[in-house]
């Protein structure tokens, strides 16, 4: 009995002591959450700027750019996900995975060939582990993104842009990743970021508003050159900024869940290590009440 209750004592320790590493570990996902949602938010009106911006272009010309014209026969599709360098996130990564292989699976379905673009190790490992070809990939940055790292990622995926299919190119850039709504629900989605439709510029908040007539020197095009680096940059960035509070905040929620599952796992041995104690204790009253009793049994035997 004694040995079974030196086990629930060593389980005890062991789990109070996961205990505080989660508690630990929720509390520095929960601060880098607020930082995160600070960066979200600084980045936001650039890339919703940047759009409008584009927009404006498109429909004050009729000059025609990977950014906004759409190939008749589209054959080529590059789709850059986005998932975590690290685990202890729930089901972060793999429900980012899922929405690109749905992604993929739709675009193969509609005749074109995928090359596929992974920023996060979760990513790259699920992908290397089923031996599937990835064009590129990143890691090391998915908890704190700079926009550094976003034009890292956008340099590849621009050349694909403005290069032929026929060499390697693509006709369009989708990006899956997985979007903060709030501290409860982060959802993953997928966006084509080109060429930029007039439809998926109204989505971003320019529906409702009329757009100046601009004069564009020295060309449209021009214009258009130098604006979709900047365009596909900061919707990279907004996305991995994005993400990164997505993680930071499932991160949050699993570490929670686990603290709770271990206390209720001290508990629980607790009162099973109490139980052990109790019954060693009455074992060990039964085994001297017994002695006494044969001793006395035998010292009147001894009398007679």
């Amino acid at each position: 009995m004694g040995a079974q209750l030196r086990v629930y004592k060593r389980r005890i320790k062991s789990v109070t002591a996961t205990k505080k590493i989660t508690k630990a570990m929720e509390m520095i996902a929960a601060s880098r959450i607020v930082k995160a949602q600070r960066q979200v938010a600084a980045s936001t009106p650039y890339a919703t700027e940047l759009t409008r911006a584009v927009t404006a272009v498109a429909t004050g010309s009729t000059t025609k750019h990977p950014l906004t014209t759409e190939a008749e026969t589209p054959t080529r599709a590059a789709v850059l996900l986005v998932t975590s360098d690290r685990g202890l996130a729930g089901g972060y990564s793999s429900n980012a995975i899922k929405a690109a292989e749905r992604l993929t699976e739709r675009l193969r379905g509609e005749g074109k060939e995928v090359d596929t673009y992974i920023v996060g190790r979760k990513g790259v490992a699920y992908y290397g582990f089923r031996e599937r070809k990835v064009t590129d990939s990143w890691s090391g940055f998915t908890d704190s993104p700079t926009y550094a790292d976003a034009k890292q990622v956008a340099a590849p995926l621009i050349a694909a842009v403005q290069q032929d299919t026929a060499e390697g190119g693509v006709d369009e850039l989708h990006i899956v990743f997985t979007e903060f709504v709030s501290m409860l629900t982060q959802t993953p989605v997928q966006h084509r970021l080109l060429p930029l439709s007039l439809e998926t510029a109204e989505e971003s908040g320019t529906k409702s508003e009329i757009l100046p007539l601009f004069d564009f020197e020295p060309s449209a095009e021009d214009v258009l050159d130098a604006l979709l680096p900047r365009y596909v940059e900061s919707r990279i960035y907004n996305a991995l900024l994005q993400a990164a509070a997505s993680k930071h905040a499932a991160t949050r929620r699993a570490m929670k869940s686990a603290t709770d599952n271990a206390g209720d796992l001290i508990k629980s041995l607790s009162r099973l290590a109490n139980a052990a104690r109790q019954a060693e204790i009455t074992q060990e009253i039964s085994e001297i009440v017994g002695g006494a009793s044969a001793l006395a049994d035998a010292t009147a035997g001894s009398e007679n």
